[in-house]
């Protein structure tokens, strides 16, 4: 297959004709699965390390637990098997998404089995694994929909809101469901969480996913997207050069909060609150306000809006990494670096999507954003390595200077591809003849 060639099968969801959602239903129904799988992420990360913390679970097994975290970054690895496969009827996505939400709410009720009060957590990790697995697969056909649902006017809008959601889900599942767990008991506590994910079941229910055109011909063809996407115009310069610079830059700055918080003498418990709950507030709403600003000032503006304003936070976050971190100040500086990376993560998030091909849109999307992450990752780990040699400081200035030639690399791609490069194609099927690519 070539670069950029996205021939696949004639492939109809709902029959010719069928009624779309009107634009503001289908925000809503992407804001909906993005928190709803978001809830369960941040009470595994957030509330649960919390809860079995204070029954005194070692810090060792608290890391396995986090461990869980890293299915994410990899889920490219089986995006491809949801772009190719799925049912003709009923909506190829929606099929997908029907199962894994239910499969999400499941994972959940089955904590209710558990009691972290007895100290064997090896069940509860076992299921918190199968949870994360689900939601980052209900990720990758919920991107696919985006994909094929948000037109370029408002992708910006959707990108703001699928960012947002992730912030969202830790003030409910990090925050709202560990008061819960405090004052009524685990049962009410899960209880909650499995009933706010069933809340993303009914909307998937009631959706309906527009007509699919087309999708991969075979599982070779579907696999080939992983390296096809980057063939596209200038894909392969923001995909391996800005977005790389930007996620290395942040990861790097933002691994060293916590040790940096530690030092300073902050106890656990306030650092999970600020760095959980009370930076996730502004970084809902610059969240949702950049994606706004998206379709006003374009992408490039929201992008050096974001990498700009990122550059001036960890600026500010220079007190704290030399020992000093006073509350007030501090709780203010990272609340102002998470509002900018999320700034800056709509702008990068809505770039990817402009390269997401509607036949694969599932692996497109899951390619370009798993790579930032895993940039992340990286980056934190190179950063607290090199901190131990040179100090927290210099760190932070290589990384204010990975930012800043991020924002530059990706203004000068935004100037050279400016519009969604045109890769949507028609597809037919020609006769005792193998399918054939019909340029649209």
């Amino acid at each position: 297959m070539n670069p950029g060639e996205t021939t696949g099968r004639p492939d109809q969801a709902d029959g010719p004709g069928a009624r779309l959602d009107p634009p503001r239903a289908r925000l809503g129904t992407l804001t909906a699965l993005y928190v709803t799988q978001f809830l369960g992420f941040g009470f595994i990360t957030i509330g649960l390390s919390s809860i079995l913390r204070a029954g005194g679970t070692s810090l060792d097994t608290l890391a396995l637990l986090n461990l869980i975290g890293l299915i994410w970054p990899v889920k490219f690895l089986w995006a491809p098997i949801l772009d190719r496969y799925g049912p003709r009827r009923g909506g190829h996505y929606r099929s997908w998404l029907l199962v894994l939400q239910s499969g999400m709410v499941l994972a959940l009720l089955a904590l209710l089995a558990t009691d972290p009060a007895t100290g064997r957590i090896g069940p509860i990790v076992a299921i918190c694994a199968a949870f994360v697995f689900l939601s980052a697969t209900q990720d990758i056909a919920a991107d696919a929909v985006a994909v094929r649902l948000l037109s370029e006017r408002v992708r910006g809008a959707g990108n703001g809101i699928q960012v947002a959601a992730s912030y969202v889900g830790n003030i409910l599942g990090g925050g709202a469901c560990v008061v819960v767990y405090d004052r009524y008991g685990w049962p009410a506590a899960i209880g909650l969480l499995a009933g706010l994910t069933a809340v993303g079941l009914v909307v998937v229910w009631r959706f309906r996913e527009p007509d699919r055109v087309a999708r991969p011909v075979d599982a070779r063809q579907a696999y080939g997207a992983l390296l096809s996407v980057l063939g596209q115009p200038g894909c392969r310069n923001w995909a391996l050069g800005v977005v790389p610079l930007l996620y290395v830059g942040a990861g790097a700055a933002y691994a060293m909060v916590t040790p940096s918080l530690v030092d300073a003498g902050w106890s656990l418990q306030r650092i999970g609150f600020v760095t959980g709950i009370v930076t996730s507030v502004p970084a809902v709403i610059a969240g949702l306000v950049a994606g706004g600003l998206v379709a006003r000032i374009g992408r490039a503006g929201v992008l050096v809006l974001g990498g700009v304003s990122l550059a001036g936070a960890t600026l500010l976050l220079l007190p704290l990494l030399t020992g000093r971190a006073p509350a007030g100040f501090t709780t203010v500086a990272l609340c102002f670096f998470m509002a900018a990376y999320t700034v800056a993560n709509v702008a990068l998030y809505t770039v990817n999507m402009d390269y997401s091909r509607p036949v694969t849109g599932g692996t497109d999307f899951t390619v370009l954003s798993s790579f930032g992450l895993i940039c992340s990752y990286l980056a934190g780990a190179v950063a607290l390595a090199t901190a131990a040699r040179v100090g927290y400081p210099a760190v932070a200035v290589a990384a204010i200077v990975l930012m800043v030639a991020g924002v530059g690399l990706g203004v000068r791609h935004q100037r050279r591809h400016p519009r969604r490069p045109e890769t949507v194609e028609t597809v037919v099927r020609v006769p005792s003849e193998p399918l054939h690519k019909v340029p649209g």
